[in-house]
């Protein structure tokens, strides 16, 4: 949810694969720090870092939500679900839906995502394929 995250994240990986095989090979054949950046090291990074992105989508929905339930994000005019969840809870003995509704399309938004991240993390990571 931070950038720190992300930038350790990918200070790891680039740490792992700067001692492999094809950085080598691309370092003995003459290939500048720049180029094997761009063309080994970052593609190879790029999967972790959307796996990450993925789960981190489903706190910030949360977070973003919450912070609108209690009233510091957005105002009632304006279509956000921790703000609809809130005005419904008033009517939530008669009209129980107003909050329903609402806190199901986030759940199933949040779910989504980290079904999301964890198809990617299958797909894109090597070490899990057999």
């Amino acid at each position: 949810m931070t950038w720190p995250t992300y930038a350790r994240l990918m200070r790891g990986q680039v740490l792992i694969l700067r001692d492999r095989e094809f950085v080598q090979a691309a370092r003995s054949i003459g290939s500048g720090g720049g180029l094997i950046l761009r063309r080994h090291l970052f593609p190879n990074t790029l999967s972790p870092l959307l796996v990450q992105a993925s789960f981190d989508m489903g706190t910030v929905i949360l977070a973003v939500a919450g912070l609108s339930f209690i009233g510091f994000g957005a105002q009632p005019p304006t279509p956000e679900w921790g703000v609809m969840i809130s005005e419904g809870r008033n009517y939530i003995t008669t009209h129980w839906w107003l909050a329903f509704f609402p806190a199901m399309g986030m759940l199933f938004a949040v779910a989504g995502f980290n079904l999301l991240g964890d198809g990617l993390r299958d797909v894109l990571d090597p070490r899990l394929r057999k």
